[in-house]
């Protein structure tokens, strides 16, 4: 059990991750190395150990998660879905999903600006080009409705946050 509790308190000294991660680490772990004992190993009760200790804290992983995925340009539909792989529950999950209009339209925005869509193309698009932004915007986990208003947004002409409120 010493060598498994070094192994759990290894990683979670060096990434952020959830109960449901670390446990799934652990059980890797054991299934590389064996386990040579002859009761079950303890997977869970060291999770709630560390989790006790506070070194592991689903709500403030999810939070953090949901930030730096929005930071990158994604929508709430894919930072959900990439909480649910982490095996957050749903109230930590719609707790950190839960965020202003502005900062989805800002996500949007970013991820448009980075992908060069919309207002952020060098040049006015056909009807193919628009809709393999949408596709793309959709998959960001970004609205139907914002994905659309911000594609057909012309190029060159810096967006207003207010504008797409509506």
């Amino acid at each position: 059990m010493a060598t498994l509790d070094e192994i759990a308190l290894t990683y979670v000294a060096r990434f952020a991750t959830s109960r449901a991660k670390l446990a799934t680490y652990l059980r890797r772990k054991l299934k590389e190395r064996g386990w040579q004992d002859e009761t079950d190993p303890p997977i869970e009760r060291i999770v709630e150990r560390l989790s006790g200790l506070g070194y592991v804290d689903d709500a403030a992983f999810a939070a953090s998660k949901a930030r730096s995925l929005r930071s990158r340009g994604y929508g709430n539909r894919r930072v959900g879905s990439a909480l649910h792989a982490a095996g957050i529950g749903k109230e930590e999950r719609a707790t950190a999903l839960d965020c202003t209009m502005e900062e989805t339209i800002s996500a949007a925005l970013h991820f448009a600006r980075r992908r060069r869509f919309g207002p952020y193309a060098t040049d006015n698009a056909d009807r193919d080009t628009r809709q393999k932004w949408l596709a793309a915007m959709l998959r960001a986990g970004h609205g139907l409705d914002l994905s659309r208003q911000i594609i057909l947004l012309p190029p060159g002409i810096e967006p207003d946050p207010q504008q797409l409120m509506r």
